[in-house]
């Protein structure tokens, strides 16, 4: 049978997509003693957020209540001086309230930030940057270095650093982010050219199979990796990792429908939440849609609870239908709360104390429309029109 460019491309996006899924279900997954605390009892939730001064005894309360966090670049540098002491710090003060809560450590594998201390380090190196052939080495948003991992140096000084802050008992693991500018095989490939953007990606490959040893089993390693862009969602390079992050959730790239991406990268969190890996699920709120693809995610302001609560429906929604054991959720405003007015962050959300239960089942499927029961909540998602209604229990 011949098909067409389009049945092929979806021919080969699901013969990946399987062979990545059956892969990921008979490879090991975190201990339990590393995992983060879950409970199904109300929903699970995650926080990702940076402040480059001290969190405030207020803030830190707040934080401790959150069973995994991610603490991200800048954290506490002006206040400690880096990233690594500012991190640190805080998980510090997060772990004297609560100590079960895991603490990640945020380190970019690509791109390059100037707050933190390892960077004296780079002065000693040697052809540290990629370059293009103009010999320029901002090359991200032509405003950031990208780090050449083809520099074994490199590799060496990126997995050293994560070692060495990940030695501190305050630090349950390692973040990952920049790992779909390094797989994303267009990216930068215009300024460095084909053969050097195979051996980047090639090196990443290495240094992620080299993380969690160099790190030690009882870290944990979440990524920011799960992408429909990808023929397998990103399943395979999951392997490396105990769990991914979401983001960019709707923004569909290739000439795929927004429905039928955010299809497929449903069924890609379905697959890795099943096989037990951790999945930290985040949504933008906001009614400004112009920015839903820009850093952090950032939508324009928020002046209350009430002007995002069908965006929060729908957010909550999608999370819902495909959230399992160790399956965590962050709605937000951006990540970072130095001038965050709105404290949307801090928010007390209703919802969040409403009990939930665990799922009688999978989600159920028609069309673009979801459903899934709970024991104390009822949850319906349509993609086509964005709209989600959840029926609690507890609701007033």
């Amino acid at each position: 049978m011949k098909m067409n460019n389009r049945q092929s491309r979806v021919f080969t996006s699901a013969k990946w997509f399987g062979i990545a899924a059956a892969l990921l279900s008979v490879l090991p997954t975190a201990g339990a003693a590393r995992l983060p605390e879950f409970s199904w009892d109300t929903v699970p939730r995650y926080m990702h957020v940076r402040k480059v001064t001290e969190f405030t005894p207020k803030e830190l309360k707040y934080l401790a209540s959150f069973p995994l966090i991610t603490f991200e670049k800048t954290t506490g540098s002006k206040q400690f001086g880096s990233t690594e002491a500012g991190s640190i710090e805080a998980a510090k003060a997060v772990k004297q309230l609560n100590p079960k809560s895991k603490i990640l450590y945020y380190r970019n594998i690509i791109v390059h930030y100037g707050t933190y201390a390892a960077n004296k380090e780079l002065d000693s190196i040697d052809g540290t940057f990629l370059v293009n052939a103009q010999g320029e080495d901002k090359l991200v948003r032509k405003q950031v270095p990208a780090y050449d991992l083809t520099n074994p140096k490199i590799q060496s000084w990126w997995l050293d650093n994560a070692k060495e802050v990940c030695s501190s008992p305050y630090i349950d693991g390692v973040f990952v982010d920049g790992n779909i500018k390094v797989l994303e095989d267009m990216y930068l490939k215009r300024d460095v050219g084909v053969e050097k953007k195979a051996a980047v990606k090639k090196s990443y490959n290495k240094m992620m199979k080299a993380l969690p040893e160099t790190i030690g089993a009882d870290k944990l390693v979440l990524a920011n990796i799960i992408r429909a862009r990808f023929d397998d969602s990103g399943l395979t390079y999951l392997n490396y990792f105990d769990g991914s992050y979401l983001e960019a959730f709707e923004h569909n790239v290739g000439g795929v429908s927004r429905v039928d991406y955010m299809v497929k990268g449903l069924a890609a969190m379905q697959t890795a939440a099943k096989n037990g890996k951790i999945i930290a699920f985040t949504l933008g709120m906001g009614a400004d849609k112009a920015d839903s693809s820009g850093i952090d995610e950032a939508r324009g302001k928020i002046n209350s609870i009430d002007a995002v609560k069908a965006r929060f429906d729908y957010a909550l929604g999608l999370f819902l239908v495909c959230a399992e054991k160790h399956s965590y959720f962050l709605p937000h405003d951006g990540y970072g709360v130095d001038k965050n007015k709105s404290k949307f962050w801090m928010k007390d959300i209703p919802e969040f104390g409403y009990r939930l239960g665990a799922p009688s089942g999978p989600a159920k499927k028609k069309g673009y429309v979801y459903t899934r029961n709970f024991k104390h909540a009822k949850v319906w998602v349509d993609l086509e029109s964005e709209k989600a209604k959840i029926v609690w229990d507890d609701a007033p």
